[in-house]
């Protein structure tokens, strides 16, 4: 089974594809104000099971996942690629990279995305915490749960009317479906990857918001030095998406 992609940008350009992995409870839509920049880039947007176009479709975990991820790529026949993920996505990105990569991947951005608990304990507590909220979203009406998740700290940043805006463009979604992934994907479900991450060969990039203090904390306490985005919290991408062009630019013609 292959997922739901679209091809935008110049298809016969010999660079190699991006690949576009969104976050939980967003769409391939989401990269839209990002990708304008890329058009001379042959480029590919992946919705993830549960989520747009991909809304019907399930996982039992990481690797099937992956495997997924995989056969999409050959379906599409990408011989060369970069994968690009935020938040969920770029735990997909860390996991393809570390257990399924083939040889044909080029480079990997990773924007907001966790490497894997190292504690059993923090394991339990991450399931606990995943698997409640998926409850939640099986059993609350979905303008509720989306109100409630995004008041988690991580979105602190976020003005009334953004918070509002964002809540709105999630309601396409199909609370069962979008309970399954969590479930399916919860971090406390991820191997940690960092040791297997810093082994690869490949650029490897981190990039987060200057306000998303999270996740600046978790690249500095793993050693890695993070390209940081001006006026911007968790989603980068989308609070300033012309300096996540920016940089990306700078980042694939370094490479």
């Amino acid at each position: 089974m292959i997922l739901h992609a679209r091809w935008q940008g110049h298809h016969r350009s010999i660079r190699p594809v991006l690949v576009w992995l969104h976050g939980f409870l967003g769409s391939a839509d989401d990269w839209l104000p990002v990708q304008h920049y890329f058009r001379h880039w042959p480029l590919l947007s992946i919705d993830l099971p549960g989520h747009g176009g991909s809304q019907a479709q399930t996982v039992s975990g990481f690797d099937e996942l992956s495997q997924r991820l995989t056969a999409t790529l050959n379906y599409h026949q990408v011989e060369r690629y970069w994968l690009i993920g935020y938040s969920l996505g770029a735990r997909l990105a860390f996991y393809h990279a570390c257990r399924h990569d083939d040889g044909r991947l080029c480079g990997l951005l990773a924007e907001a995305g966790h490497f894997g608990l190292t504690r059993q304990s923090e394991r339990e507590t991450r399931r606990e915490h995943d698997f409640g909220w998926a409850q939640r979203f099986r059993q609350q009406p979905l303008p509720r749960v989306l109100s409630q998740w995004y008041q988690q700290p991580v979105f602190a940043e976020l003005t009334n009317p953004q918070r509002q805006a964002m809540i709105n463009r999630r309601l396409n979604n199909r609370a069962e479906g979008l309970a399954t992934m969590l479930e399916a994907t919860s971090l406390s479900a991820q191997p940690d990857l960092l040791e297997e991450l810093r082994q690869k060969t490949i650029p490897f990039h981190y990039l987060c918001g200057e306000w998303d203090l999270k996740f600046l904390q978790l690249a500095q306490q793993s050693g890695l030095t993070p390209v940081v985005i001006r006026d911007a919290g968790h989603n980068t991408h989308l609070a300033n998406p012309m300096a996540f062009a920016h940089q990306l630019s700078l980042l694939l013609n370094h490479n």
